[in-house]
């Protein structure tokens, strides 16, 4: 008598590639999610009532709790800030421009730089989270 093997297909799903896809996937939006956002220095905000956002890409000034100050993300010692910011103003031809200080910080500090504004005629904006 002869034995007759079971030759039939079986369908498998190899999941190892889809583990792979995934990972790339997740990879790539961390990566997209940390350029997405313009302001990488991470500033606890004063709260306010409203908010306005802006659409067109400004100078930003911000400021963190020990006192380091960023022009658009460049560090800048505060007695070269006034110079820093006056060359960005006339390369971008904007004269608006955006305040991000830590609700920590004193007012004297925020009206040290808003003085610079004051004396260059600058409009300068307080950024705020709702």
């Amino acid at each position: 008598m002869r034995v007759r093997r079971n030759k039939r297909f079986h369908a498998e799903i190899a999941a190892s590639a889809l583990s792979d896809i995934m990972f790339f996937l997740l990879l790539f939006f961390l990566i997209i999610s940390t350029l997405a956002n313009p302001n990488v220095i991470d500033l606890a905000l004063p709260k306010a009532d409203s908010n306005k956002t802006t659409d067109k890409a400004h100078v930003t000034i911000s400021v963190t709790a020990d006192k380091k100050y960023f022009i658009d993300k460049q560090q800048v010692p505060f007695e070269e800030l006034e110079g820093t910011l006056m060359s960005r103003i006339s390369a971008s031809g904007d004269n608006v421009v955006i305040v991000r200080l830590p609700k920590e910080l004193q007012v004297q500090d925020m009206v040290d730089i808003l003085q610079i504004g004051q004396k260059n005629k600058l409009k300068f904006s307080i950024a705020t989270t709702k």
